[in-house]
């Protein structure tokens, strides 16, 4: 009697799990070719006879990675609004929300290629490298700032596809971008004798190759979708009100992230180049992490967005347990790895020993910090689709508090006190979306009886 009780049950968290899983897998191997488009990158140049070039490109690429990671409210606000907007089965809304972000991301990318020349010129500023690795990673820069204009609008296409749970999109995307900049490196760098230059050149090739494919794949998927462009819609800025809500709370979110981050770089060098590196290191174990978390987040985005859309609180609830079931798991996998592997992890990353053995004395902040942050990784996948932005934006707030505070009082620790400050940053992001997601299941996300 019992067995046959439980049957039911257990079939709905199986399906749920796959739904999970089928929207997630292609996320995560998309992914994993961002480190690998690094990496190439990394050897076409450090094989050039001079290591200046190899200097100007990771100094300009790193300004880069910064500048458009802040910008990643674009991708993030539209699978969020456009997934509510499937679930309210709304094809109209769903087709005019594609045009206003990337309309969105048009406007601007332009402006950023309008004032590339300040912006530039602060950025590489504040990265402080030396004089000609400066001047390299200007020359860099001036190239890459050309596909501002497409790397948004791939964002606001990515995001409208994961909308639509259709994550296969975005794999096929990535996997197009990344292989057409890998070849043209080849072909730029070791073919044609180019430098930093023709790096460049490839990614800007790349990133508007992978707009005319998804341009097209939209085209496709705009046929299958009632109703049509509204120009009150597009043109009247009145009409844009919740998109710039959303993305406004999103971008003040990212730049907490990202001075965050800076600050943990920034302290991290100010005690001498052997822990920089340390840090650099395990900052990578900490990437690779988020690569894997980021898919069951995204996944949760859009299950959450149409189950808010549909107001269906029993399929939101399913998805938000699907997705923490395999986000503990991978956290408790990293976690186990860091501390059975970690040294061997280090060893295959760098080669000098002072700086493996700085490292690996930090390992204990590796093993903890995936089990404090998959909380934050999992809830803004939640908070994304269901577009509570502004509580995000609170958590990092609420972190940021904690942080710099902590970081104070422990500079006694050296390197330990800088892990601890970062490790208390993201143990605050966890437990304040983790008691805003608690409230909500009990009063604005609760099946009506």
């Amino acid at each position: 009697m019992s067995r046959t009780t439980a049957t039911p049950e257990a079939s709905r968290h199986a399906a749920d799990r796959r739904r999970i899983w089928t929207l997630a897998w292609p996320i995560i191997l998309s992914n994993i070719t961002v480190p690998l488009l690094g990496l190439v990158d990394t050897a076409v140049v450090g094989h050039l006879p001079d290591s200046r070039y190899l200097a100007g490109v990771t100094l300009g690429a790193t300004l880069f990675s910064f500048l458009y990671w802040g910008f990643g409210f674009l991708r993030m606000g539209t699978t969020g609004l456009t997934s509510q907007a499937v679930g309210r089965e709304s094809d109209g809304e769903v087709r005019n929300l594609l045009g206003q972000s990337l309309l969105l991301a048009a406007g601007i990318g332009t402006a950023l290629i309008l004032f590339s020349q300040p912006l530039i010129a602060l950025g590489l500023w504040l990265l402080d490298g030396s004089e000609v690795a400066t001047a390299l990673a200007a020359e860099y820069a001036q190239i890459r700032i050309l596909s501002a204009p497409a790397v948004l609008a791939n964002y606001a296409i990515l995001g409208w596809f994961l909308g639509q749970q259709n994550s296969r999109v975005t794999l096929a995307i990535l996997v197009l971008t990344n292989g057409v900049n890998i070849a043209l490196d080849l072909l730029f760098v070791v073919g044609l004798g180019m430098t930093s230059d023709g790096v460049a050149w490839a990614t800007v090739i790349a990133d508007y190759t992978a707009l005319a494919f998804g341009g097209a794949l939209v085209m496709r998927q705009l046929k299958l979708l009632e109703g049509r462009f509204l120009r009150e819609r597009l043109l009247r800025l009145g009409a844009y009100g919740e998109l710039f809500h959303v993305n406004a709370n999103l971008f003040v979110r990212t730049l907490g992230l990202l001075f965050a981050m800076a600050f943990f770089t920034s302290r991290g060098a100010v005690q001498g180049d052997t822990v920089l590196a340390a840090n650099a290191v395990l900052l990578q174990f900490i990437m690779l992490t988020a690569y894997a978390l980021d898919g069951f987040a995204h996944a949760a985005e859009a299950i959450v967005g149409r189950a808010v859309g549909r107001r269906r609180w029993d399929e939101f609830a399913a998805a938000v347990r699907s997705a923490a079931w395999f986000s503990l798991i991978t956290a408790a996998a990293a976690a186990l790895v860091f501390a059975l592997g970690g040294q061997y992890l280090i060893s295959l990353l760098t080669s000098l020993p002072e700086v493996r053995a700085t490292a690996a004395s930090y390992l204990p902040w590796m093993v903890a910090m995936p089990l404090i942050t998959v909380w934050s990784y999992l809830f803004d996948g939640v908070f994304i689709g269901a577009t509570a932005i502004r509580e995000m934006r609170n958590s990092i707030f609420a972190g940021l508090a904690v942080y710099l505070p902590v970081w104070w009082l422990s500079q006694g620790l050296g390197n330990h006190g800088l892990w601890l400050a970062f490790l208390t940053f993201a143990l605050v992001r966890s437990a304040v979306l983790t008691g805003y997601y608690l409230h909500y299941r009990r009063t604005r996300w609760r099946p009506s009886l």
